[in-house]
């Protein structure tokens, strides 16, 4: 039986999915020996790792020291939280540069023309969010104000110095705005200052965090929206990548990098940023009734708005025409159940309008480039 060290966070929401896949992978491919203390992402290197004389550790290190430490134990292990860590360790986490392409899509999917985004410079995959959210939305055309903090704040003058900082940047913006926080905690902060200084949100300032933290998301005033991380899968894979170098092998790849699942939309984007109110209506009514088997004429006998107003409009803020957009919000519904269920597809063609399986497959290939039963593969755990 292979024992096996986990120093990773159990005070967040992402830990502990972290410590499900590879609960899940011991489960399927042990058995293994898990030894698991409670800890917080900041915790020092416990005074038991000098003599730990197991098979191999999990580590998501949040200080230099606790890297240090695992290196020193000198048998396998792998990464779980940053490459500045882990001192050349394996490395498996989340790809940075897909959250971003999911928020860009996510806002622009809204209406949204002016972007902010707030970021933390205290870790290298914070710093990627930043730049890859940026440089995405410059790629469309579109400009994105940052507003970088250097650290967290503790003491109470700090943070309120802090919250002014931000109200003036956010009183800054143009409006309305789509903001990428680049973690829930931001998230919140942001949306404090918000309420602070009056501003309406989601209506003149949408805000989405990472991490999809359940108590930091809806603790906030609004409930805030967030790019779900792969927690659980990114466990399991390091888990398999632990048990590959426990049986002296070497690996194929020594970082691998998981795309986010989707965006728990909460209130605080839930939004059609659009001037012409009939547009915005028409829009959100396709997506409150997409599952219903909708077609353009249902929309026109909802919303009175012209089918040439409606193709025009739809086409000009969203680049597509009005049934292209039925079809994508319907395939982005299947996505979601494909990740979140098991539910077979014949289950989820009847839940979101295609009726059939083989039109929903048919469809979600033209879209998505890949097979549902594919995309399911990648983005749960195996």
């Amino acid at each position: 039986m292979k024992r096996v060290a986990l120093l990773i966070e159990t005070s967040r929401s992402y830990g502990r999915e972290l410590l499900r896949g590879v609960k899940r992978y011991a489960i399927e491919h042990g058995p293994w020996s898990l030894f698991v203390e409670v800890r917080d992402l900041e915790s020092k290197p416990p005074a038991w790792l000098k003599s730990w004389d197991g098979d191999g550790i999990l580590t998501r290190s949040g200080n230099n020291a606790i890297a240090a430490a695992v290196k020193r134990v000198g048998v396998p292990a792998v990464e779980l939280r940053s490459t500045r860590r882990g001192f050349g360790l394996p490395f498996v986490g989340v790809d940075n540069e897909a959250v971003a392409s999911l928020v860009v899509d996510h806002l622009l999917e809204r209406g949204f023309r002016h972007f902010g985004v707030y970021g933390l410079d205290t870790e290298p995959f914070f710093t990627e969010r930043r730049q890859h959210f940026v440089q995405k939305l410059q790629d469309r055309g579109f400009d994105c104000v940052s507003l970088r903090q250097s650290g967290m704040t503790e003491r109470p003058h700090q943070w309120e110095k802090q919250q002014q900082r931000l109200i003036q940047w956010i009183e800054s913006l143009n409006k309305p705005a789509g903001v990428l926080a680049c973690t829930d905690q931001l998230g919140c902060w942001l949306l404090d200052a918000c309420v602070r200084r009056a501003i309406r949100v989601p209506e003149e300032l949408a805000v989405v965090g990472v991490e999809n933290d359940e108590t930091l998301a809806t603790m906030s005033t609004p409930p805030l929206s967030s790019v779900q991380l792969p927690g659980e899968r990114i466990g399991y894979e390091a888990a398999r990548k632990l048990d590959v170098l426990m049986r002296g092998r070497k690996l194929s790849e020594t970082s691998t990098l998981i795309a986010p699942t989707g965006i728990a939309v909460r209130q605080s984007s839930d939004v059609v940023a659009i001037d012409d109110p009939l547009l915005a209506q028409a829009i959100q009514w396709i997506r409150d009734h997409v599952c219903e088997g909708i077609r353009v004429a249902d929309v026109l006998a909802a919303v009175p708005i012209s089918r040439s107003s409606l193709e025009r409009g739809c086409r000009r803020v969203l680049g597509r025409s009005p049934n292209a957009e039925i079809v994508r919000t319907r395939v982005d519904q299947v996505s979601r159940l494909l990740c979140e269920s098991d539910l077979t597809l014949q289950q989820i063609a009847d839940r979101t309008g295609f009726n059939t399986a083989q039109y929903l497959v048919g469809t979600f290939r033209q879209i998505r480039g890949i097979t549902p039963g594919e995309f399911r593969r990648r983005h749960r755990v195996s």
